[in-house]
């Protein structure tokens, strides 16, 4: 009893091309013919097509497949590699479903960095880019900082910052700073602030300070960079008086980028 190239094919849950495509591979040997020239298949070709259709719906590349089906020491090398890659994947597609259930039942937003969740996802949109602009040059570790501050409750001054309107007057300016001042010496002493931008980098220092002060003239508005620069003067001015630490600068006045801080919670880039 022997069987068609088609039959075949029928039997191993396959099509008639993939089975040609084996044959011109050496994958699967070819049947002895009848008289009439058609192919005469017997179980053993059936066997062996379905070994070889096992290992492909496990993702063994057909390249691989005669090493693996030869059970040698290389098949384990070979599987071992695929589970590694197949653990890869799934952490991959995993994450990628934490990250579409925070957009559907969170509520977060599409353009956010990953996992940033809903904790961000009420900011003003300039502010949401300002975060996307960041995760280009800052490392996962620095971005998971940022993101554990987003996910504290943000008080009234952090609001007022984050809708302050461009035509702000000077007054608001300066209570706004004097405020996040304070915060930026409490989150300074428990250490959830970034304040080396080198090391929270993963590009070269210059590419990193292109990237936030891009970001920052372009994503907040001249209120808020004016909060910004009274901001900076305090803390200036602290460290001149030899209270809480500046940001960076050294004694004249010029910045010492190796210790830039990064942002804050409320104020990226804040002493920027």
């Amino acid at each position: 009893m022997t069987w068609s190239t088609r039959q075949l094919a029928e039997l191993a849950g396959t099509t008639l091309k993939t089975v040609r495509h084996y044959h011109k591979l050496g994958l699967l040997e070819e049947p002895e013919r009848a008289p009439s020239g058609y192919k005469r298949y017997d179980v053993r070709h059936l066997v062996r097509l379905m070994g070889i259709r096992r290992l492909t719906d496990l993702g063994v590349p057909l390249s691989d497949i005669p090493t693996v089906a030869a059970a040698d020491a290389r098949s384990k090398e070979i599987l071992r590699v695929l589970d590694a890659e197949l653990a890869a994947n799934i952490e991959r597609q995993q994450r990628m479903r934490r990250q579409l259930a925070a957009i559907l039942e969170d509520g977060a937003s599409l353009d956010l960095p990953a996992d940033f969740g809903a904790a961000a996802a009420t900011l003003p949109r300039p502010q949401q880019d300002l975060l996307v602009a960041y995760s280009s040059v800052l490392t996962p570790t620095a971005m998971s900082v940022i993101r554990d501050q987003y996910t504290r409750p943000r008080d009234e001054v952090a609001e007022e910052f984050e809708h302050l309107p461009a035509d702000a007057p000077e007054d608001v300016r300066r209570r706004l700073a004097a405020h996040l001042a304070a915060e930026v010496r409490a989150q300074r002493a428990d250490r959830s602030l970034i304040t080396d931008l080198d090391a929270a980098s993963r590009r070269n220092g210059k590419l990193t300070r292109s990237v936030v002060t891009q970001a920052l003239i372009t994503f907040y508005n001249e209120a808020q960079l004016g909060v910004l620069r009274h901001l900076h003067a305090l803390l200036e001015q602290e460290k001149a008086d030899g209270g809480a630490d500046g940001d960076g600068r050294d004694g004249k006045g010029e910045q010492d980028h190796s210790g830039d801080p990064d942002p804050p919670r409320l104020t990226p880039g804040a002493t920027g």
